[in-house]
């Protein structure tokens, strides 16, 4: 297994950086898709509007991606045998936390296509900037892998 693995490598590390990227495309866009909603009077034909495309976005994007990611993230530790190295471990964590997040802002999708406003339009703006701070963060811890 691990020789096919080890053949495959390029192909693994190449899917799961796609799938990254769609994901965080998912998950930048999430959070501007509920600013838009949250104007929008609880039962409105403009709240239906973007209660679907919030759900299309998960059910298409989201929910696929985070899969992928995951499941190629830890082909490629084992190829590798990252699971040995601090920088992984720290990787590891923040992956954890974006995947919460993702959970996070799922939930409160649903929530405000239920007519619920369970964030403010501020604290929206703000939840919005974690994934590109926890992007950042990962990919320093790749690409330089400082310990």
């Amino acid at each position: 297994m691990q020789d096919i693995l080890a053949t495959l490598y390029f192909w693994l590390k190449a899917g799961h950086i796609i799938f990254v990227i769609f994901w965080m495309a998912g998950l930048f866009i999430l959070p501007r898709q509920m600013l838009y909603m949250y104007p929008s009077a609880p039962g409105s034909d403009e709240e239906a509007l973007w209660a679907q495309r919030t759900r299309t976005l998960s059910r298409v994007i989201l929910i696929p991606s985070i899969i992928v990611v995951w499941a190629l993230g830890l082909l490629l530790m084992t190829t590798i045998g990252a699971h040995t190295q601090g920088w992984f471990h720290a990787k590891l964590l923040l992956v954890l936390v974006l995947s919460g997040y993702h959970g996070f802002m799922s939930a409160k999708a649903k929530a405000m296509a239920r007519g619920e406003r369970p964030l403010s339009e501020k604290a929206l703006r703000l939840w919005g900037e974690l994934p590109a701070i926890i992007t950042i963060l990962v990919v320093v811890l790749v690409i330089v892998k400082p310990f």
